[in-house]
């Protein structure tokens, strides 16, 4: 069994967040790797709902923050339906993931997390008048 580290930082390389999954199998695809990091996020914030929510992808109906997104209402989040709009926001490259020193470019690729079980998440942020 492994131990993931997931980590978000900034395109700049300055550490956002970080957390760990222990007892994970040694090889994952990135889909669902990405799909584990949304249900653990997801139900973090499910425990204790509340206006702001600081996740991967922005929930439907949140409005984006300096540090994540503001809901109107705290309410309960779906799990499944943030992992496919992550899934989405990866195909159109509104993140990337580095597992090791290397960028995976494909939700299917096979990560060795005896090899690689550092993951990092970068956010990319659109500029303005872009």
């Amino acid at each position: 069994m492994a131990t993931v580290t997931f980590r978000d930082e900034t395109a700049t390389g300055v550490p956002v967040t970080e957390w760990e999954v222990a007892g994970l199998p040694e090889r994952m695809t990135v889909r669902e790797l990405i799909g584990l990091r949304v249900r653990e996020e997801v139900a973090r914030y499910n425990s204790h709902p509340s206006h702001h929510f600081n996740g991967l992808v922005r929930p439907d109906d949140a409005e984006t923050e300096l540090n994540g997104y503001r809901l109107r209402e705290p309410r309960r989040i779906d799990w499944e339906r943030q992992a496919e709009t992550a899934e989405r926001a990866f195909l159109a490259n509104g993140f990337f993931v580095l597992a090791g020193d290397r960028q995976v470019e494909d939700l299917d690729e096979v990560v060795d997390l005896t090899v690689d079980p550092d993951l990092v998440f970068v956010k990319l942020v659109a500029l303005a008048g872009g």
